[in-house]
């Protein structure tokens, strides 16, 4: 009778990093599912990760919806198995504003994105993960998650908070045999949507890699329980550090 695949599910698996995520995962042999709100924004990585994974799925959650999230994980447990490597790649829009000019909405909505939704995603997964003493929980974030911001309060904040989830569920939970890490992202992608903003002025070099990335989520991935990571900071080499 043969083994099934090690599955690694990916929340918010856009054509950038999703994309390198999914496709990286998959050459390494594992079943993908793929959560988002719409098929269309996981399109990129499906199809990625369907070249060569033996079983990619989709399967439809918003985050500002948790329970949304929690549905959408058991399903996927339902029909496709137990997880093996969950990473919540969820990002909330970049808005540029001044601090007292954030709303209410707002404020409540990146929250909800952010940090109930990682929340949601690792409370359904955990449990499971701890019986077995194994599995990987990767959380993407970004260098916002360690100082506020006069500009973009709104993005900071956010990741402020799911910095703190990230630490508190890893001195929690890590001792029954769970990987949870905090992945800070102290760059723009070099992805279509970055290469759009740039225009004339985009230059592969300063940019990082989505594939470059994800090499260093599976790296950690493989570390030894003796010897974790539970926060990396991913910068490309021309990168020009901001604080």
């Amino acid at each position: 009778m043969s083994q099934s695949p090690p599955l690694c599910v990916i929340i918010g698996a856009g054509e950038g990093l999703g994309r390198a995520l999914a496709e990286k995962f998959a050459r390494q042999g594992f079943a993908i599912a793929l959560i988002s709100r719409s098929e269309a924004g996981s399109d990129a990585a499906f199809e990625a990760a369907a070249a060569v994974a033996p079983d990619v799925r989709y399967f439809s959650a918003d985050a500002v919806q948790p329970e949304t999230i929690e549905s959408a994980l058991n399903e996927v447990t339902k029909k496709m198995g137990v997880i093996d490597v969950l990473i919540y790649n969820v990002r909330g829009e970049f808005t540029a504003c001044e601090p007292l000019d954030m709303t209410y909405t707002s404020l409540e909505e990146i929250y909800r994105i952010e940090v109930v939704g990682a929340f949601a995603a690792a409370r359904t997964v955990l449990p499971a993960m701890m019986k077995r003493s194994r599995g990987s929980i990767f959380f993407s974030s970004a260098t916002a998650a360690y100082r506020g911001s006069r500009t973009h309060p709104l993005y900071a904040i956010g990741k402020f908070g799911l910095r703190a989830l990230s630490q508190s569920l890893t001195k929690a939970y890590a001792e029954y045999g769970v990987h949870i890490v905090h992945v800070r992202l102290d760059c723009d992608l070099d992805a279509p949507y970055m290469r759009e903003i740039y225009g004339e002025k985009y230059e592969p070099e300063t940019l990082a890699s989505p594939d470059d990335v994800a090499e260093s989520y599976w790296l950690t991935h493989l570390q030894p329980r003796s010897a974790w990571s539970n926060e990396i900071e991913l910068r490309p080499y021309t990168e020009v550090w901001t604080y």
